[in-house]
Formats: C-alpha cells, sequence, structure tokens
C-alpha cells in the first residue's frame, strides 16, 4: 500500500508551515505503507496540479493533504469540501478568488472517503488532541481537499482522500496572545497515528464526534 502525504509551504507572511515540517518528520513507512511525502504551493490551481501529477507518478492507494488552520487546539480531519473558493487573503501567486466554482462538473461538495472518527479516536487514545471538523475554510485547504475528491469521483474511484488540518507550532504564537499551539513533535506523531488508522480501517467507526454549532 501507498500513502501519498502533502504539506504546503509557508504562507499569510509566516516564516514556517508546521503542515509540511511534520510532514518531512513522519516515517518512510507505518502499518507496512509506502509513505510518499510531497510539498505542494499555497496556490490555487498549481497546489492540485501537482498532487495530480504525483499520483500519475506513483499511483497511491490514499492521498491526505495537511494544512495549517492557525486557532485550532488539535489536530483536525475535516469531513467535507466545498465547490467554492472564496479567498480571505492572496495565495502564494498573489491570486485572491472570490465566489468562485472550483470545478463546473463537480459536485456542490465532497465528503471525504476516509475513515475520519477512527483516525481521531486513534490519535486521542495515543495521547494526542484531536477532533472531526465540519469545515475546511474556503481558502487553498478546502481547494485541495475539493481537488481530491473531485479526481477520485472523476478517475481514481479506488483512491480514498481527505485533508487533516494541524495548529500553530509554539514559535509561531510567540506574538500572538492567548494562541493555542502543539509541538511539531506532537503534530508529527498524531499524523502518523491518523495514517495509521486510515491503513488499518477500510471503513470507518460510527461514534460520536460531531458539533453542536
Amino acid at each position: 500500500m501507498k500513502v501519498l502525504i502533502t504539506g504546503f509551504d509557508p504562507f499569510g507572511g509566516e516564516k514556517i508551515n508546521p503542515a509540511l515540517e511534520a510532514v518531512k518528520a513522519m516515517k518512510d513507512n507505518i502499518a507496512g505503507a509506502e509513505i510518499i511525502k510531497l510539498e505542494i504551493p499555497t496556490v490555487f490551481r498549481k497546489s492540485v496540479e501537482k498532487i495530480s501529477a504525483a499520483i500519475e507518478a506513483h499511483n497511491p492507494d490514499i492521498v491526505i493533504s495537511i494544512g495549517q488552520a492557525g486557532g485550532r487546539f488539535d489536530i483536525t480531519p475535516e469531513r467535507v469540501a466545498i465547490n467554492m473558493d472564496d479567498a480571505r487573503i492572496k495565495d502564494n501567486d498573489g491570486k485572491q478568488p472570490i465566489d468562485e466554482v472550483i470545478e463546473n462538473d463537480g459536485a456542490s461538495a465532497y465528503f471525504s472517503n476516509l475513515p475520519i472518527k477512527a483516525m481521531v479516536k486513534h490519535m486521542k487514545e495515543n495521547g494526542i488532541p484531536s477532533s472531526v471538523s465540519n469545515t475546511a475554510g474556503t481558502f487553498v485547504c478546502n481547494h485541495v481537499m475539493y481537488g481530491i475528491l473531485y479526481m477520485v469521483d472523476k478517475k481514481y474511484p479506488n483512491i480514498r482522500g481527505g485533508f487533516i488540518h494541524v495548529p500553530f507550532i509554539p514559535s509561531q504564537v510567540l506574538d500572538k496572545k492567548n494562541t493555542p499551539s502543539m509541538s511539531v513533535n506532537d503534530i508529527t506523531k498524531g499524523l502518523e497515528l491518523a495514517v495509521e488508522a486510515a491503513v488499518l480501517n477500510s471503513n470507518d467507526i460510527k461514534e460520536v464526534g460531531g458539533a453542536v454549532c
């Protein structure tokens, strides 16, 4: 089995992206699966194009993209991506799409086909704060998650794919009062546990993991 894991380069004025740093630190083999690591640009379209090329080159069974969600306390596998780009800030190429459909022939939304609740449970049981997230935002993270699941829908029905958001690391919050963070080591451990759960669980578990609002 092969698992393609992607991490974004820094964006939004940050000098580091915890997603990329954790991906680079992950083991090369998890639960018998080969881990293929890929850096992608925080750029609309180009990010998905790079993932598409990697899928063609490596033929992975699972594709998971990792992104930074500053302000979150825990590691959050995403449930759903929407067919909409609505950028609050410019991407790393200076593009800022507003209220733009990602794919005209795509569904309004795609749900992750990863075992997200099993992934959350496995992380929490091993000491890593985690929860299911029901919004991947409307920036490049959502764009990439949607792009992966669009490819699954249209071209790669045997691939399982999705997205995980991770918090800031401590060095990023030194001047951000009362902003949560998590160490790179814990983020890396959490991602390895999430991948392990994805490899070992072809179907998700049924467990409370929703949100009131």
